[in-house]
């Protein structure tokens, strides 16, 4: 009998509806420290619903929270987005090595966004 082999580790838990209920349940398991901001920013994205009279700011938080969880629920994904934002917080910004890591923290993050807009 063989092993199986895993071309990444499996996720930490499923992909979550787009839903207010949902992203705060799934933020909660991968990412609660995360909490306080993710209602900051659902109070946000209503003001300027209402602001603006444009269901917009709403679609783009759970756009952005859907992507934000995608990233923390992929291991694989957050190691790497992980290992790219020390690399770009830690390096001077005249460093080349600077510029690839955030080339690396943007091209992870379309990514995983592409993923959640995708379904």
């Amino acid at each position: 009998m063989t092993a199986q082999h895993h071309e990444h580790p499996p996720e930490v838990i499923p992909r979550p509806e787009k839903t207010f209920p949902s992203l705060r349940a799934a933020l909660a398991r991968v990412a609660p420290s995360r909490l306080a901001e993710f209602q900051a920013d659902r109070d946000l994205a209503f003001t300027s619903a209402t602001q603006h009279n444009s269901f917009r700011p709403i679609h783009l938080f759970q756009i952005k929270w859907a992507t934000e969880i995608e990233i923390e629920r992929l291991p694989h994904l957050a190691a790497r987005y992980q290992a790219a934002l020390d690399a770009a917080n830690t390096l001077d910004r005249d460093d080349p090595k600077w510029r690839e890591a955030m080339d690396n923290c943007l091209a992870i993050y379309e990514e995983a966004q592409a993923a959640v807009t995708d379904d």
